[in-house]
């Protein structure tokens, strides 16, 4: 990551990252449905990490630099958050049991997440990096990296 990349540059790629493993899943659940969860797999891990990388470095930093806490966006952004766990665990139970009958879940998954990070990639990503130093965004990509696997890797055993 380069010294000058942007909160906005680096998570908006991530949500791409994402929305592309979760296409996959849709697309391939009724024709390969072993490649459709091996990306339901690495969209569940890659979202959950997403959301300790926010919650534990990103909102921390906005909540420091803002003296917005109970107040700011941060404490929307954790309650839908815990909404998208909701339902990827959801999702997740129904791949485990090989249910395909998991669209509305998606839907309302998508929904979620489409709103959630239009609102980060317009209005929170680039607050974070007007109130942020290129110095203290290269400490945060560092930081990014050297949260243990543990934290967000629970997923989808091998049967």
């Amino acid at each position: 990551m380069s010294e000058s990349q942007t909160i906005t540059t680096c998570y908006e790629k991530d949500h791409d990252r994402l929305d592309e493993l979760f296409k996959t899943f849709h697309t391939m659940k009724r024709s390969d449905f072993a490649q459709a969860k091996a990306a339901f797999k690495e969209f569940k891990m890659g979202l959950q990490r997403h959301i300790v990388w926010e919650e534990e470095l990103l909102f921390p930093i906005w909540e420091e630099k803002t003296g917005m806490i109970e107040d700011g966006p941060t404490p929307m952004m954790r309650h839908e958050h815990s909404q998208i766990k909701q339902l990827l665990d959801v999702i997740h139970q129904k791949v485990e049991g090989q249910n395909l009958d998991t669209d509305q879940e998606e839907q309302a998954l998508l929904q979620l997440l489409g709103s959630h990070n239009r609102k980060e990639e317009r209005a929170l990503y680039p607050a974070i990096d007007n109130v942020t130093s290129a110095e203290e965004r290269t400490t945060v990509f560092s930081n990014m990296k050297s949260i243990p696997e543990d934290r967000y890797n629970a997923c989808c055993s091998d049967h």
